[in-house]
């Protein structure tokens, strides 16, 4: 099943992803298949990052929540709230076209 990750950083902390960012697209990159799509949230001003959108294959709930829980921009407390949400991928998607 997939699974969005719906990340919101913390007000004023683009240090801290910006920092912790190669080791987030690190380990983005390790999970291999796992990983459907990811990028970042950004400002009005289409550049300044603020969140992220990360949609995962997993098994489960848990699963997913320990995908989301291993991410460095979460062991570094960047993130102010993470919404986990079972998601359907029914327009554009690249496994239904022919």
């Amino acid at each position: 099943m997939l699974f969005a990750l719906i990340c919101t950083d913390k007000p004023d902390s683009l240090a801290v992803r910006l920092a912790n960012r190669p080791d987030h697209v690190a380990y983005l990159e390790s999970l291999s298949d796992t990983l459907v799509f990811a990028g970042p949230f950004v400002m009005d001003d289409g550049a300044t990052m603020n969140g992220s959108l990360i949609v995962v294959e997993a098994a489960s709930l848990d699963a997913a929540r320990s995908i989301a829980a291993g991410d460095p921009f979460a062991k570094a407390g960047l993130f102010e709230s993470v919404e986990i949400r079972p998601w359907l991928w029914t327009m554009n998607n690249p496994e239904e076209e022919e």
